[in-house]
């Protein structure tokens, strides 16, 4: 049978990544550029459904809403600086719990204003899915989180020289953070995100951000 996902060459990953980087890891950014791929998103729902089949898949027992509010600044290239707002739903799903770090997904729903030096402000709204490896112990607890979703903005054009030529664009973002307070209530870290539309219209220039964040749970 044909292998679904790209080697890991084709990622990139050098020997060594992969030696440190554990197994789950590696399948999450294999998922992760499967869906820049022509049958991306049909392999992200196959993975998706083994996920939710695996006999280790448990409901975690939390006792925080399932809501959270996320606020963050961030700096981008080409002048750009971002304020975002986040309404974050966490279904209490957990996968490959070892007792020690687990898998989980939460949904986002985020809506940005962009300021650009000598241009109008963007506005950016969309969804993202986000995967994180955490910790399960300790009062401050590390983790791990990539995601892939898709954002509008208010227009394509930044600047008189600088265009996204599409207002749909994909939002790519890996980042590490800790969660800490009271029950577990805040989570803080740092996230480095990519927009792009894929090429579905050139230029297809893109554009990076790296964005600090805190978060509040209910």
């Amino acid at each position: 049978m044909r292998e679904i996902y790209p080697s890991n060459k084709k990622l990139g990953m050098s020997p060594s990544f992969l030696r440190v980087c554990p197994r789950f890891i590696q399948k999450l950014l294999t998922m992760l550029e499967c869906l820049r791929s022509r049958h991306g998103w049909v392999t992200l729902l196959i993975a998706l459904s083994t996920c939710f089949m695996h006999p280790n898949v448990a409901i975690a027992q939390e006792t925080l809403s399932p809501w959270a509010l996320q606020f963050g600044v961030g700096k981008g290239s080409h002048t750009a600086r971002k304020i975002d707002i986040a309404l974050v739903f966490d279904p209490k799903l957990r996968w490959w719990d070892n007792g020690a770090w687990h898998i989980s997904i939460v949904g986002e729903a985020h809506l940005a204003q962009w300021r650009i030096l000598h241009s109008k402000n963007v506005t950016e709204a969309g969804l993202t899915p986000v995967f994180l490896y955490a910790k399960n112990t300790g009062s401050i607890r590390p983790y791990i989180e990539a995601g892939i979703g898709i954002r509008l903005l208010s227009r394509a054009r930044m600047t008189d020289d600088y265009t996204l030529s599409t207002r749909f664009q994909f939002a790519d973002m890996l980042g590490v953070g800790v969660t800490f307070g009271p029950s577990l209530r805040y989570k803080t870290g740092v996230r480095f995100q990519h927009l792009s539309n894929a090429g579905i219209r050139k230029p297809n220039p893109g554009i990076n951000f790296t964005e600090a964040f805190i978060q509040y749970s209910f």
